[in-house]
């Protein structure tokens, strides 16, 4: 039996602090000065305590290879095109190096929980798949991780793509990817999709799909939104859903914005933003004016949609940027979408706590609750709504009741 104690915590803006006992990996009390004893202790002194962070959505195997080959244009296609002729260099050590770097970034930055997108196509193969099944096991103590296979170059247009995901499944990846966009007609996107969601549903797991990556409404293989809420709810798969990206929400009229963003409520659809891809991505055609580039998150909260964010890519094609910090991320998020109150950047939080969890469907065992598991992190920083604007060291992160990160600054006198 091993017990916890953490005095002083910062829960919520408007209550007192609490302190939180924990005993093996478990949440198990929370109140004014407990008094149980514990193999270690520590004393928050008011700082604020999260649920550990949830990585939502991010490639570690296609990280760091911007120094390799940067996209001198800026845009999705050479960013697709680029990734593609570096994959074929791939070696199993070369990917679990850097898949792993991106890791211990996360874990040092309070992340706790992932859903890593390794690409299965014709040219990766299922190598992605393999380094993260590996890693998966070699972190099972400091970190969650959740598995996609991610048809980044298609189905239709891929050989072999479709029994290498159920490969992939078989091997045990917990989700089945898409990517409609990147099909050579409509009609192939529209096939694409059928065929993941015929997979998602024959091995009972979730979908995660990147869908309508554009700044525009022009190319219907890039409004395939409101086809997806349809086949979630005509296949019983609500709350199983997730979209990554959706930037071209953001160009549709108001009116029709409005009625679709109700209907991803109740498709019980997940949006997941990655602001530092659409934003880097986006309006690149843009002369003056130039566009942000991502989907409207206040609007469609707004509507009841689950709404959650992530990093996406760590220095590579698609976004040469990042450091795995989901922190950074939200203050890319908060500036771009116009929330600025303390209110809204308590919200960004629950966008990488809360919402995340509902997402990847782990809302059952998380959370700062008596009964739930005790992944954690403290963050130098005293109110909830000032972790997006003081971008704090992570103090501390537990994960299940081990302290995993112990980190500080000498403070100025």
């Amino acid at each position: 039996m091993t017990t916890l104690l953490i005095n002083n915590a910062r829960i919520r803006d408007d209550e007192d602090l609490q302190d939180i006992w924990i005993e093996d990996g478990l949440i198990r009390k929370i109140g004014l000065n407990l008094s149980e004893s514990a193999d270690r202790s520590i004393d928050c002194e008011g700082r604020v305590v999260l649920p550990g962070l949830i990585e939502g959505h991010i490639h570690p195997d296609k990280a760091f290879l911007e120094e390799r080959k940067p996209n001198e244009s800026g845009t999705l296609e050479e960013a697709i095109k680029i990734t593609g002729e570096l994959k074929a260099e791939y070696t199993y050590d070369d990917v679990y190096a850097r898949s792993e770097k991106v890791l211990n970034w996360a874990i040092a930055k309070g992340t706790t929980v992932m859903r890593a997108h390794p690409d299965v196509d014709h040219i990766e193969k299922l190598l992605g798949v393999e380094v993260m099944l590996s890693l998966k096991d070699a972190y099972q103590d400091k970190i969650d991780l959740q598995i996609v296979v991610f048809p980044q170059e298609g189905i239709l247009k891929s050989a072999g793509t479709l029994t290498r995901m159920k490969q992939g499944i078989e091997m045990g990846a917990d989700v089945v990817g898409g990517c409609p966009y990147n099909e050579k007609t409509l009609e192939d996107s529209i096939r694409h999709l059928e065929l993941v969601f015929d997979l998602a549903e024959e091995h009972k797991l979730p979908l995660d799909l990147h869908v309508d990556f554009a700044d525009h409404t022009e190319d219907p293989r890039y409004l395939l939104t409101e086809r997806i809420c349809d086949m979630t709810i005509e296949r019983g798969m609500q709350g199983r859903v997730t979209l990554g990206h959706v930037t071209s929400l953001g160009s549709l009229e108001p009116e029709e914005a409005s009625a679709l963003f109700a209907k991803i409520a109740t498709a019980g659809i997940t949006i997941m933003p990655l602001p530092a891809t659409d934003v880097y991505l986006n309006g690149r055609n843009d002369k003056k004016n130039i566009r942000r580039g991502m989907a409207p998150v206040i609007q469609m909260m707004e509507q009841g949609v689950n709404v959650a964010f992530a990093s996406n890519n760590i220095r590579n094609a698609f976004t040469p940027f990042g450091n795995a910090n989901l922190l950074l991320i939200g203050y890319l998020l908060a500036e771009t979408q116009f929330m600025g109150s303390a209110e809204q950047q308590r919200s960004v939080l629950d966008m990488i706590t809360y919402n995340a969890a509902k997402c990847l469907g782990i809302e059952e065992t998380y959370g700062i609750a008596e009964g739930k598991n005790a992944d954690l992190v403290i963050f130098d920083s005293q109110k909830l709504s000032d972790v997006i604007q003081d971008q704090p060291l992570a103090n501390f992160v537990i994960k299940a009741g081990r302290v995993i990160v112990e980190q500080s600054v000498n403070r100025a006198i």
